[in-house]
Protein backbone atom coordinates (compact mmCIF):
# COMPACT_ATOMS: atom_id res chain seq x y z
CA UNK A 1 0.00 0.00 0.00
CA UNK A 2 1.17 3.80 -0.60
CA UNK A 3 1.62 5.87 2.16
CA UNK A 4 -0.27 9.16 2.40
CA UNK A 5 1.70 11.83 1.03
CA UNK A 6 2.40 14.12 3.98
CA UNK A 7 0.63 17.64 3.35
CA UNK A 8 3.10 20.47 2.82
CA UNK A 9 3.93 22.25 5.87
CA UNK A 10 1.28 25.36 6.45
CA UNK A 11 3.01 28.09 9.07
CA UNK A 12 -0.25 29.43 9.96
CA UNK A 13 -1.48 25.86 10.71
CA UNK A 14 1.60 25.34 13.08
CA UNK A 15 1.23 29.08 14.49
CA UNK A 16 -2.61 28.03 15.23
CA UNK A 17 -1.92 24.66 16.91
CA UNK A 18 1.21 24.80 18.94
CA UNK A 19 2.62 22.26 20.92
CA UNK A 20 -1.71 20.78 20.00
CA UNK A 21 -2.89 23.86 21.57
CA UNK A 22 -1.11 23.52 24.44
CA UNK A 23 0.83 26.77 24.21
CA UNK A 24 -1.74 29.34 23.00
CA UNK A 25 -3.11 31.38 26.14
CA UNK A 26 -6.46 33.80 26.21
CA UNK A 27 -5.28 36.62 27.43
CA UNK A 28 -7.66 39.36 29.21
CA UNK A 29 -7.52 43.14 28.64
CA UNK A 30 -4.60 44.91 30.71
CA UNK A 31 -3.10 41.46 31.50
CA UNK A 32 0.60 40.57 31.65
CA UNK A 33 2.25 38.73 28.89
CA UNK A 34 5.53 39.21 30.61
CA UNK A 35 7.42 41.99 32.24
CA UNK A 36 10.89 43.75 32.14
CA UNK A 37 13.82 41.58 33.54
CA UNK A 38 11.99 37.82 33.48
CA UNK A 39 13.87 34.70 31.62
CA UNK A 40 13.58 35.14 27.71
CA UNK A 41 13.13 31.73 26.50
CA UNK A 42 10.27 32.23 24.25
CA UNK A 43 8.74 33.94 21.32
CA UNK A 44 5.22 34.75 21.42
CA UNK A 45 2.67 35.01 18.74
CA UNK A 46 -0.82 36.89 18.36
CA UNK A 47 -3.51 35.53 16.64
CA UNK A 48 -5.83 38.06 17.72
CA UNK A 49 -6.02 41.55 19.64
CA UNK A 50 -3.73 44.07 20.33
CA UNK A 51 -0.58 44.06 22.64
CA UNK A 52 1.65 47.32 24.11
CA UNK A 53 5.53 47.21 24.61
CA UNK A 54 7.25 49.36 27.10
CA UNK A 55 10.50 49.56 29.02
CA UNK A 56 10.91 51.49 32.40
CA UNK A 57 14.24 53.18 33.06
CA UNK A 58 16.35 52.72 36.27
CA UNK A 59 14.88 56.42 37.06
CA UNK A 60 11.10 54.74 36.98
CA UNK A 61 10.34 56.42 33.64
CA UNK A 62 8.15 54.42 31.44
CA UNK A 63 8.17 54.29 27.88
CA UNK A 64 5.84 52.56 24.81
CA UNK A 65 8.08 51.51 22.36
CA UNK A 66 5.68 49.76 19.89
CA UNK A 67 1.85 48.43 19.62
CA UNK A 68 1.76 45.28 18.32
CA UNK A 69 -1.45 43.41 16.17
CA UNK A 70 -2.84 40.53 15.35
CA UNK A 71 -0.05 38.28 12.83
CA UNK A 72 2.74 40.13 14.67
CA UNK A 73 5.36 38.57 16.78
CA UNK A 74 7.19 39.44 19.48
CA UNK A 75 10.05 37.79 22.07
CA UNK A 76 12.18 36.96 19.09
CA UNK A 77 15.47 38.34 21.19
CA UNK A 78 15.88 35.43 23.15
CA UNK A 79 17.05 33.66 19.38
CA UNK A 80 19.72 36.34 19.21
CA UNK A 81 21.09 35.43 23.13
CA UNK A 82 19.03 37.90 25.39
CA UNK A 83 18.43 35.56 28.58
CA UNK A 84 16.01 38.78 29.95
CA UNK A 85 13.21 40.54 28.83
CA UNK A 86 14.47 43.78 28.06
CA UNK A 87 10.43 44.85 27.68
CA UNK A 88 7.45 44.33 29.21
CA UNK A 89 4.36 43.54 26.89
CA UNK A 90 0.55 43.53 27.93
CA UNK A 91 -2.46 43.11 26.75
CA UNK A 92 -4.65 46.26 25.44
CA UNK A 93 -7.59 43.95 24.37
CA UNK A 94 -8.85 40.58 24.93
CA UNK A 95 -5.93 38.62 23.46
CA UNK A 96 -5.04 35.01 22.15
CA UNK A 97 -1.57 34.60 21.75
CA UNK A 98 0.86 31.98 21.23
CA UNK A 99 4.00 30.77 23.24
CA UNK A 100 6.31 29.20 21.26
CA UNK A 101 9.68 27.87 23.13
CA UNK A 102 13.13 28.97 22.21
CA UNK A 103 13.71 25.06 20.70
CA UNK A 104 10.93 24.71 18.83
CA UNK A 105 10.72 28.25 17.10
CA UNK A 106 14.73 27.06 16.40
CA UNK A 107 14.05 23.77 14.92
CA UNK A 108 11.14 24.82 12.76
CA UNK A 109 13.26 27.96 11.37
CA UNK A 110 16.01 25.31 10.06
CA UNK A 111 13.56 22.40 8.74
CA UNK A 112 10.29 24.56 7.42
CA UNK A 113 11.26 26.63 4.88
CA UNK A 114 7.74 28.18 4.13
CA UNK A 115 7.81 29.19 7.98
CA UNK A 116 11.88 30.76 8.08
CA UNK A 117 10.32 33.08 4.99
CA UNK A 118 7.51 33.71 7.09
CA UNK A 119 9.69 35.02 10.30
CA UNK A 120 11.99 36.52 8.45
CA UNK A 121 9.85 38.70 6.49
CA UNK A 122 8.44 39.77 9.98
CA UNK A 123 12.12 40.29 11.23
CA UNK A 124 12.34 43.04 8.01
CA UNK A 125 9.43 44.81 8.49
CA UNK A 126 10.58 45.09 12.35
CA UNK A 127 13.85 46.47 11.45
CA UNK A 128 12.35 48.97 9.14
CA UNK A 129 9.83 50.45 11.46
CA UNK A 130 12.49 50.51 13.87
CA UNK A 131 14.46 52.44 11.24
CA UNK A 132 11.27 54.80 10.49
CA UNK A 133 10.43 55.23 13.94
CA UNK A 134 13.69 56.46 14.56
CA UNK A 135 13.96 59.04 11.60
CA UNK A 136 10.13 60.34 12.60
CA UNK A 137 11.65 60.76 16.62
CA UNK A 138 14.79 62.98 14.88
CA UNK A 139 12.94 64.87 11.93
CA UNK A 140 9.66 65.16 12.92
CA UNK A 141 7.61 67.22 14.60
CA UNK A 142 5.15 66.10 17.68
CA UNK A 143 2.04 66.86 15.30
CA UNK A 144 3.50 64.86 12.84
CA UNK A 145 4.33 61.93 15.19
CA UNK A 146 1.49 61.72 16.50
CA UNK A 147 -0.36 61.36 13.67
CA UNK A 148 1.81 58.91 12.20
CA UNK A 149 0.86 56.64 15.53
CA UNK A 150 -2.52 57.40 14.73
CA UNK A 151 -2.41 55.52 11.31
CA UNK A 152 -0.02 53.15 12.28
CA UNK A 153 -2.38 51.92 15.33
CA UNK A 154 -5.60 52.29 12.63
CA UNK A 155 -3.45 49.98 10.33
CA UNK A 156 -3.51 52.17 8.13
CA UNK A 157 -2.16 50.63 4.42
CA UNK A 158 -3.14 47.12 5.21
CA UNK A 159 -5.79 46.96 3.22
CA UNK A 160 -5.96 49.95 1.68
CA UNK A 161 -7.92 52.45 4.50
CA UNK A 162 -8.22 52.98 7.99
CA UNK A 163 -10.12 50.88 10.62
CA UNK A 164 -11.53 52.68 13.72
CA UNK A 165 -8.64 51.94 16.59
CA UNK A 166 -10.65 49.06 18.70
CA UNK A 167 -8.18 48.95 21.72
CA UNK A 168 -8.89 52.78 23.92
CA UNK A 169 -5.38 53.73 23.90
CA UNK A 170 -4.88 56.95 26.35
CA UNK A 171 -3.75 60.00 25.79
CA UNK A 172 -0.96 59.25 27.94
CA UNK A 173 -0.53 56.02 26.24
CA UNK A 174 0.24 58.23 22.52
CA UNK A 175 2.17 60.70 24.68
CA UNK A 176 4.65 58.31 25.49
CA UNK A 177 4.99 56.88 22.58
CA UNK A 178 5.60 59.78 20.61
CA UNK A 179 7.53 61.50 23.29
CA UNK A 180 5.76 64.36 24.23
CA UNK A 181 3.75 65.43 27.36
CA UNK A 182 -0.25 64.44 27.29
CA UNK A 183 -1.57 68.21 27.19
CA UNK A 184 0.47 68.16 23.87
CA UNK A 185 -1.56 65.38 22.74
CA UNK A 186 -4.91 66.48 23.59
CA UNK A 187 -4.26 69.93 22.19
CA UNK A 188 -3.37 68.06 18.45
CA UNK A 189 -6.15 64.90 19.12
CA UNK A 190 -8.71 68.24 19.12
CA UNK A 191 -7.02 70.22 16.58
CA UNK A 192 -7.34 66.37 14.41
CA UNK A 193 -10.94 66.25 15.59
CA UNK A 194 -11.97 70.19 14.45
CA UNK A 195 -10.41 69.64 11.13
CA UNK A 196 -12.63 65.92 10.73
CA UNK A 197 -9.16 63.81 10.16
CA UNK A 198 -10.51 62.34 13.22
CA UNK A 199 -13.34 61.02 15.42
CA UNK A 200 -12.87 60.70 18.66
CA UNK A 201 -15.68 59.88 21.54
CA UNK A 202 -14.46 56.95 23.65
CA UNK A 203 -12.79 55.09 20.60
CA UNK A 204 -10.69 56.91 17.93
CA UNK A 205 -11.53 56.42 14.04
CA UNK A 206 -9.39 57.72 11.87
CA UNK A 207 -9.84 59.46 8.69
CA UNK A 208 -7.54 58.80 5.36
CA UNK A 209 -6.86 62.39 5.25
CA UNK A 210 -5.13 62.44 8.18
CA UNK A 211 -1.98 61.06 6.10
CA UNK A 212 -1.77 64.54 4.72
CA UNK A 213 -0.27 65.87 7.95
CA UNK A 214 2.62 63.27 7.90
CA UNK A 215 3.59 64.02 4.78
CA UNK A 216 3.59 67.23 4.77
CA UNK A 217 7.30 68.74 4.49
CA UNK A 218 8.42 65.57 4.72
CA UNK A 219 12.27 64.95 5.53
CA UNK A 220 14.00 64.03 2.65
CA UNK A 221 17.31 62.34 3.53
CA UNK A 222 20.38 62.18 1.80
CA UNK A 223 21.81 58.78 0.26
Amino acid sequence: MKRKATPPFDPKVFLAKVNGGLGIRNYRKDQFVYRQGDPADSVFYIQSGKVKKTVVSEQGKEAVIAILDAADFFGEGCLTGELLRLATVATLTNCVIAQISKADITRVIHEEPAFAELFIAHLLARNGRVEEDLVDQLFNSSEKRLARTLLLLANFGKDGRPEPIIAKVSQETLAEMIGTTRSRVSFFMNKFRKLGLIDYNGNIEVHSSLLNVVLRDQPQLRR
